[in-house]
């Protein structure tokens, strides 16, 4: 059982480069970690691709070659915050109808090479510095739902969920800057993430 992670910088997590097998520090790590305890008699192969600072377009670019090429049974897509905070870059403002057109074709080809899809929502906590990104945000988190809703076979509300936890316990357990996980948050992500992996296996 192949599972390929793509995504941004909460995904490569400190991965190494030249190792296929480097996982990162992150909720990849944790959740290959927690799936292996669970299933002892599956034999899982997982694959980091995840690439820090990548944007939609990004992984546009490179969906055939690392992700479907690798002939992935399933694939967990968390991308796109990154599309938001650099919004105010004048070489390459935010484009909603280009954001779409990427995210549906990444989709597309991963659902055309045969493997399943999770669509992990992306997420940005409430902390004063981030709060003008919000309005960008939500409409790339709408257009997200709107492509899983068409092509995903599980999708995963991340803002959502860390919206309610964090009223209770505060963004801090979560986020130092309101955008990368904590420990916390990151098994907060690998447990939501297996709930929808389960089925699938």
């Amino acid at each position: 059982m192949k599972i390929v992670f793509c995504g941004d910088s909460i995904t490569d997590s400190g991965r190494d480069r030249n190792d296929p097998a480097s996982l990162g520090n992150g909720y990849v790590a944790i959740l290959h970690e927690k799936l292996r305890n669970l299933y002892e008699d599956i034999a899982f192969t997982f694959v980091n691709a995840g690439v820090t600072g990548d944007r939609i377009a990004d992984v546009e670019k490179r969906v055939q070659t690392d992700i479907v090429d690798l002939k992935p049974d399933i694939v967990v897509l968390l991308v796109g915050i990154n599309d938001t905070w650099r919004r105010e870059d004048p070489l390459a403002p935010f484009d909603g109808e280009a954001f779409a057109a990427s995210y549906e074709n990444v989709a597309a080809a991963i659902k055309a090479g045969g493997a399943k899809l999770i669509i992990v929502e992306p997420f940005l906590f409430n902390v004063p510095d981030k709060r003008r990104f919000r309005r960008v945000f939500n409409e790339e988190v709408a257009i997200i739902r709107s492509v899983a809703s068409r092509h995903a076979d599980a999708f995963v509300p991340l803002d959502e969920m860390f919206t309610g936890v964090s009223q209770s316990v505060g963004i801090s357990a979560y986020s130092a800057d309101g955008i990368h996980p904590t420990h916390r948050a990151s098994r907060l992500i690998a447990d939501n993430v297996i709930k929808k992996i389960r089925p699938l296996l």
